[in-house]
């Protein structure tokens, strides 16, 4: 018995009809009449009763019909949701993201739009330390990750795309001697202990820049992977942090924010993910976020 084979007669059945039934299926009647013949001789036994006028179900027909609309509807459904899983509507993408990925409103909006377009996907959500994030995406932890660009993310199996790119700022406790300047600049900063992202290492175009126009009196004293602890660190005045400009939102006692005339000196929120993707959940979401 084949999916067919139950289609055919499903249509015989509600249409009463052998000529009615071969036009709504758009097949000549005898080849429909040879098909339900041989669904009658498999099953042994006829499920019509045929009439000069029309056709009317057996009792053994009748349970038939029954049976043959559930595996019918449960066929549609099982397509239908398969071809949800491919479009990547349902499924599961996992997000990893430094603190500092959430004041961008990159990461946000993102998910936002995923979660509108996809309302049936699982969405996983998890801070996860810069350097951290390239491993947990190989080896599975997560899915996508959100944050500052830095040497482990040059990887062969690692795509890397540009999320965002802001200036530098300082943060830096209120009574700091240099909050009096409504705007520092880099040759301000000699000496003073500095607050750096762990992203911000050796490799990196920030430590690289500043260790270059700064030299010898290039001092971090102070490094963090985590958001928070960078802004605690600085507003409890033990050092003057270096952050991308989106964390001035974030408001903390004691704690001020002023430009630094350095246009040099950037920094970059990429998005990485596997460069081979087998989620089509994770590929939908990487394609949607590519958009903007």
């Amino acid at each position: 018995m084949e999916l067919r084979h139950l289609r055919y007669f499903v249509a015989v059945a509600e249409e009463g009809h052998f000529g009615r039934a071969a036009g709504r299926l758009n097949i000549v009647q005898p080849a429909l009449s040879m098909q339900i013949k041989a669904l009658e001789t498999e099953l042994g036994g006829p499920l019509f009763i045929r009439t000069s006028r029309r056709v009317e179900l057996t009792e053994a027909g009748k349970l038939l019909l029954a049976q043959a609309r559930l595996t019918l509807e449960q066929v549609e459904h099982t397509r239908l949701a398969v071809e949800r899983a491919m479009r990547g509507e349902t499924g599961r993408v996992r997000v990893g993201f430094a603190g500092n990925a959430i004041f961008s409103g990159k990461m946000i909006a993102d998910l936002r739009r995923f979660r509108q377009a996809h309302p049936d996907a699982e969405v996983i959500i998890q801070e996860i330390a810069p350097q951290q994030q390239v491993t947990a995406i190989l080896t599975g932890r997560i899915d996508i990750g959100y944050t500052p660009d830095n040497s482990t993310t040059a990887d062969p199996q690692i795509r890397v795309q540009l999320a965002g790119n802001w200036e530098i700022m300082a943060a830096l406790c209120e009574d700091h001697p240099l909050a009096v300047h409504p705007q520092l600049t880099v040759d301000m900063l000699a000496g003073q202990p500095l607050v750096l992202y762990d992203a911000h290492d050796t490799h990196e175009n920030l430590y690289i820049l500043l260790a270059q126009r700064l030299g010898e009196r290039f001092n971090v004293a102070h490094s963090s992977n985590s958001t928070l602890s960078v802004l605690a660190i600085a507003a409890a005045g033990l050092g003057l942090a270096l952050i991308p400009a989106p964390l001035q939102q974030v408001n903390i006692p004691g704690l001020v924010y002023r430009s630094l005339n350095a246009p040099e000196l950037t920094a970059n929120l990429v998005m990485v993910s596997r460069v081979q993707e087998p989620g089509n959940a994770v590929t939908a979401y990487l394609a949607m976020a590519s958009l903007v």
